[in-house]
């Protein structure tokens, strides 16, 4: 059992609707069950990610907003789906939002970011890529750069900050909930 971070795009309505499903039902059966697109594990990529990020010399301003996105800001209740016996509430910290403002200045420091370029200052060894990295990334099946440009891609098709266009501007409950005041919100769960 790993506890890895996961992000779930979501409307804001559907979020609502699951609240009151959970207080309507007798068991708090909240029928929560997102399209699997709309779901991510980063497993241990957001470390990892950091990491390059510190090592390829990314200045503070745009580490901060990759942190934020990863990790959200103000705490969101999320209690409602944590009902026996249907609980799937995260585990450890709560999970996190950001304002519709918020996501807006996240959205525009994360497409100013040449991930691949920050990948490719890394050694071109996977071995000595992943000592460099730490963080267990020599650990990684097939290498850390691999394993980053695919965690990125992924974390791209979910985090609607990522992705330029007026479709994609959703709010993110780490869960991302949609089309209202995009917010962002991020947990840790256990796969």
């Amino acid at each position: 059992m790993a506890v890895t971070q996961q992000l779930t795009r979501i409307p804001a309505e559907y979020l609502a609707s699951c609240r009151q499903s959970a207080d309507a039902s007798p068991d708090g059966d909240p029928l929560w069950d997102p399209p699997s697109a709309d779901v991510l594990n980063l497993d241990w990529a957001p470390f990892l990610i950091e990491r390059v990020c510190e090592l390829g010399g990314l200045d503070d301003v745009h580490r901060r907003a990759l942190r934020q996105a990863l990790d959200g800001e103000t705490a969101i209740d999320l209690a409602f789906l944590n009902s026996h016996p249907h609980a799937i509430s995260p585990f450890g910290p709560d999970p996190t939002a950001l304002s519709a403002a918020q996501v807006d200045r996240v959205a525009e420091l994360l497409r100013q970011i040449d991930f691949p370029a920050l990948l490719a200052a890394l050694p071109t060894d996977e071995a000595e890529a992943a000592a460099l990295i730490g963080n267990g990334a020599d650990k990684i099946v097939g290498g850390p750069k691999r394993y980053l440009l695919r965690a990125l891609q992924r974390l791209a098709r979910v985090l609607p900050c990522c992705i330029p266009t007026a479709a994609s501007r959703r709010a993110l409950v780490g869960l991302t909930l949609t089309d209202s005041p995009p917010v962002h919100v991020s947990s840790w769960g256990i796969t």
